[in-house]
């Protein structure tokens, strides 16, 4: 039995309370929807100005009558302390999601990114603390590493931050690691890679590359790549993500807490690699996309040429092992984007 099987049985027995911060969003709603079928009781907040409540419905349509019972949701912003006071009460762990994501978002708006991803976490962190809750997983970041040259990314060599965003999730970590120093909190940074599947969001300016990427080959529109493709990223399945966040919510491995995880597969594609492999799965039911090309563009501002995750800390201190590769995350991916995202405009 692998740890995180033994944690899914674990929980099954012995159920708990958790806060999902972002729980309308992409990563948050697979999480609920994990947590929920395992018979946990869920808070849930959301502000949806990046989220959206079909994500909730979707959830609640796979699960049982007796574990929708268990989900209870909150309209609300990270950014008032009240609020964050509120949902912490009586929880067991926060699973903390809840940001505004996207390099050039924070490029764009340095302030609003600030407001969310620093002000918004240390409400959290401060709500978390006053309501005794046992354990703060929170989402950080492979944007930390920033200019640092090697590969693949070792958790304690990040370079100089290249975006107001990697400087958001860098404050991050250093408020964590100051409320476990200072105040007792364990806290866990898992600092997710390019993580896809199901329920990612395809639409507007900031939306990541793999949906926007299958939305555009199966509509016919331009698709774009940022330089000459050679770019290369390690791209994780939310899968692996929902396994690593309940691995580092509940393990009792004495190293484990107050520490920072790489959240990836430890490989990387290139992005023209990427838009073959996707553009061979969608090809049976488009046969548009025969001689489909894609158009290249400048180098975006803020991006780093390549990516790739060390996980060994993660395979050492919490029993973390993938369970898709980008292969099999995309054969689940691309079900999902064909039966929701083929019938949206």
């Amino acid at each position: 039995m692998t740890p995180y099987e033994q944690t899914r049985k674990t929980l099954r027995s012995n159920p708990r309370t958790w806060l999902v911060t972002g729980v309308a969003g992409f990563i948050g709603s697979n999480l609920l929807e994990a947590l929920l079928k395992l018979d946990q009781d869920v808070v849930g907040l959301d502000n949806l100005d990046t989220g959206h409540r079909r994500n909730l419905d979707e959830v609640l349509s796979l699960v049982g009558e007796e574990q929708k019972k268990r989900f209870t949701f909150v309209e609300g912003d990270i950014r008032h302390l009240p609020t964050c006071q509120k949902v912490c009460s009586g929880v067991d762990h926060v699973l903390h999601q809840a940001a505004l994501g996207s390099v050039p978002r924070s490029i764009e708006d340095p302030l609003a990114t600030h407001a969310s991803n620093v002000t918004g976490t240390l409400n959290m962190l401060l709500a978390a603390r006053d309501a005794g809750v046992k354990r703060f997983v929170y989402a950080s970041s492979s944007a930390l590493y920033g200019d640092h040259p090697d590969l693949p990314k070792v958790e304690e060599r990040i370079g100089n931050p290249l975006s107001p965003y990697a400087v958001s999730k860098l404050a991050n970590e250093l408020y964590a690691m100051n409320f476990s120093r200072t105040y007792g909190l364990e806290t866990m940074g898992l600092r997710y890679f390019n993580v896809f599947g199901p329920r990612q969001d395809p639409e507007g300016p900031y939306a990541a590359v793999i949906p926007r990427w299958v939305i555009a080959m199966m509509h016919k529109e331009p698709l774009y790549i940022n330089g000459t493709g050679e770019t290369s990223r390690d791209f994780c399945f939310v899968e692996n993500v929902i396994q690593i966040n309940l691995l580092a919510a509940t393990t009792t491995h004495p190293e484990a807490p107050n520490q920072t995880y790489n959240v990836a597969l430890n490989s990387r594609k290139s992005l023209k690699d990427l838009f073959e492999t996707l553009r061979t799965g969608l090809l049976p039911d488009h046969p548009h996309l025969e001689n489909f090309k894609p158009i290249h563009r400048d180098f975006r501002p803020g991006d780093v040429l390549h990516s790739q995750a060390d996980i060994s800390r993660a395979q050492k201190l919490l029993g973390y092992q993938p369970t898709h590769t980008l292969e099999e995350g995309l054969q689940e991916a691309l079900a999902w984007y064909a039966e929701k995202l083929g019938k949206r405009q």
